[in-house]
């Protein structure tokens, strides 16, 4: 797959950025949920946010963003749940680090992470699940 900076490759990385709005709603609500209400283990309820924020995400992408027709739903939600457990990798790495070594907030930190997985997220899902 050519990777030039297209137009279509912009409109594209602009969908799955309202997409990954729609899944940092979901994922700030159920962390929230998670960790100040039902007083789960921060990074507990980071995964779960996490988690539920991406299976929305990709029906939102496959439908909308990446307009897959790809009839083996199964694997191609395996590839992107795959992916984003990776993202939640990098993510958790670097809530950890920006909260328990550089003291920053927890909230502030986790959306700085958000935002750099989603440029992970964005190319290995175009390049791997989507192709």
């Amino acid at each position: 797959m050519n990777l030039l900076i297209t137009r279509e490759l912009i409109l594209k990385f602009l969908k799955f950025g309202m997409v990954g709005a729609s899944g940092v709603i979901v994922d700030f609500g159920f962390t929230y949920l998670c960790k100040e209400i039902l007083k789960l283990q921060k990074y507990l309820a980071n995964a779960i946010g996490f988690t539920l924020a991406a299976s929305s995400n990709y029906i939102f992408n496959r439908i909308w963003t990446f307009h897959s027709l790809n009839p083996e739903i199964g694997i191609e939600y395996s590839k992107f749940l795959l992916i984003s457990l990776i993202g939640l990798g990098i993510n958790t790495l670097i809530l950890w680090l920006l909260v328990s070594k550089y003291n920053k907030k927890f909230y502030v930190s986790k959306l700085f992470a958000i935002g750099i997985v989603t440029v992970w997220n964005f190319f290995i899902n175009l390049i791997f699940t989507f192709n």
